[in-house]
């Protein structure tokens, strides 16, 4: 039985290449400063860190720290190690993640967890940590390093708040909004806001970017959210269905459990909460979550966030970065067009 569905798929003219061509001779000393900060004499810290840094993400959020520094006229090397921090930091988060979820894949290959196991993955990570702050001090800016300090935080909060609210469909939608705001949205924020900040860019240019990468990543998350249902393992970077098999409630379900009848709310408690979610449980969940329209609600939100990064991206002034940062909320919307 096929769990594919044509949820969605982005358009040939949807791409980030544009951001990817802007940013790509920095991309590449980002890259190299990555490899060489991921080193140890520990050789299990680079084996593993190295895993997962191969593993073919786009590595967007680096790329909207370059991208947002370049575009307030920044000269110097200093967002080259923020852009490094920013994936250390989202580096990290994947590996306790992927920890706390027990995932087995993650972009099509073994997670670490599963090949080196998790006392190993968890300490990587929080060596990750440790170097990624040690490249925020060497830039030199305040600024920047309480913006993205501030960020990990909010980031191990909202893991935190996202465990206690597991498998619980008493999770509201606005508890749900806090969560993802705090795991995903607070990092693409951050990245985005350093930048203006060390080019020394005016607070009114710090906050567009600041909301166009909370806007961005808070819409990143729903569209995740309606792929899970009938994407594909290479839209996502996981198993398609990962999130109904570790019972997740992520919005989708949210909405549909709130409209559903009393048949339809044992359905969910036996799946999310009792854990019976097998291929049959999520066609059927599939089924409950278009009946309520929940997916297209979710699809809706994600462009209402969609909207807001462009508006904030239009503050950017004009040039290749602003077209380029525009170009990747339609990437990211027309994912589910």
């Amino acid at each position: 039985m096929s769990l594919a569905s044509p949820v969605g798929r982005a358009s040939p003219a949807a791409s980030i290449d544009p951001i990817v061509a802007l940013t790509r001779d920095d991309m590449q000393r980002v890259n190299d400063l990555i490899l060489s900060m991921a080193g140890s004499n520990v050789e299990l810290i680079p084996e593993i860190a190295e895993h997962l840094i191969g593993s073919g993400g786009k590595r967007l959020r680096p790329m909207l720290t370059i991208a947002s520094a370049l575009a307030f006229g920044y000269r110097g090397d200093g967002h080259v190690k923020l852009a490094a921090s920013v994936e250390f930091l989202h580096t990290a988060t994947l590996l306790h993640d992927d920890v706390v979820d027990e995932s087995n894949l993650r972009r099509g290959r073994k997670t670490a967890r599963t090949i080196w196991g998790n006392q190993a993955s968890v300490l990587v990570g929080d060596y990750l940590l440790g170097q990624a702050f040690k490249m925020m001090v060497e830039v030199g800016s305040m600024r920047a390093l309480a913006i993205l300090s501030n960020a990990s935080a909010v980031i191990a909060e909202g893991e935190v708040w996202q465990l206690s609210a597991a498998k619980s469909l008493a999770t509201t939608e606005e508890d749900y909004a806090a969560v993802i705001g705090a795991k995903t949205a607070a990092l693409f924020a951050a990245a985005a806001e350093v930048g203006p900040v060390i080019a020394g860019a005016d607070e009114t240019s710090q906050a567009a970017m600041r909301d166009y990468g909370l806007h961005l990543g808070l819409a990143f998350q729903l569209v995740d959210d309606v792929l899970d249902y009938g994407g594909s393992a290479g839209e996502l970077g996981k198993n398609v269905g990962d999130d109904f098999r570790e019972g997740k409630i992520t919005l989708p379900v949210i909405l549909a459990h709130r409209s559903a009848n009393e048949a339809d709310r044992a359905f969910w408690r036996d799946a999310l909460e009792n854990g019976r979610n097998d291929d049959e449980a999520l066609e059927r969940a599939r089924a409950l979550l278009d009946q309520h329209g929940a997916l297209q609600a979710t699809r809706e939100r994600a462009r209402q966030h969609g909207a807001k990064a462009l508006e904030a991206a239009r503050q950017v002034p004009a040039g290749t970065s602003r077209d380029a940062l525009i170009a990747v909320v339609d990437f990211c919307i027309d994912r589910i067009s």
